[in-house]
């Protein structure tokens, strides 16, 4: 991450089963010196399967917009299991910020965040990877969320904000 500034902020964002959480968390680990980054995923702040515009606002309005004005920024936990919000976690303006979740990168985050990475990936792979980390829960939305995802896509062109690309295999 050489030529990043300080306080980094990382976006990633791509389809279900692309590889973003893996990235992030490798990405993570690497980071170079002592000031381990921040993880953000919006998988923890999606408010339910319908989710994927809410977390994204909310990511902008809580999390990337407060932190780039040096205030206070946090995000809410969804509690999945009783289907509402709970928890607040701070979110450190001196360390480093990786946000990894489908709805990184709306057009809204593009100037709040330094760097910007687009996952791809081919449909049936990642629909196999995706099922296969969260089974039955998952398929029983598939076609919920790949709506959403659809809808993102279309509205926010989110590949063409990225300063990166990469292909999953």
């Amino acid at each position: 991450m050489r030529g990043a500034p300080v306080n980094a902020v990382v976006l990633i964002d791509g389809p279900s089963g692309a590889g973003k959480s893996t990235l992030a968390d490798a990405l993570r680990l690497a980071w170079p010196g002592d000031r381990v980054p921040t993880l953000v995923r919006l998988d923890d702040i999606y408010p339910g399967w319908g989710g994927l515009d809410a977390a994204s606002a909310l990511l902008g309005d809580h999390v990337l917009r407060p932190r780039h004005k040096r205030r206070l920024a946090a995000w809410q936990r969804y509690d999945w299991v009783r289907e509402q919000p709970a928890g607040w976690t701070p979110v450190p303006a001196d360390l480093p910020l990786i946000v990894e979740g489908c709805g990184t990168l709306a057009a809204a985050h593009e100037p709040l965040s330094d760097i910007r990475v687009w996952i791809g990936a081919d449909d049936a792979l990642r629909k196999e990877r995706a099922l296969g980390r969260d089974g039955d829960v998952f398929r029983e939305h598939w076609d919920q969320w790949q709506q959403q995802w659809e809808a993102y896509c279309a509205r926010e062109s989110p590949e063409r904000s990225a300063s990166i690309r990469l292909t999953a295999r």
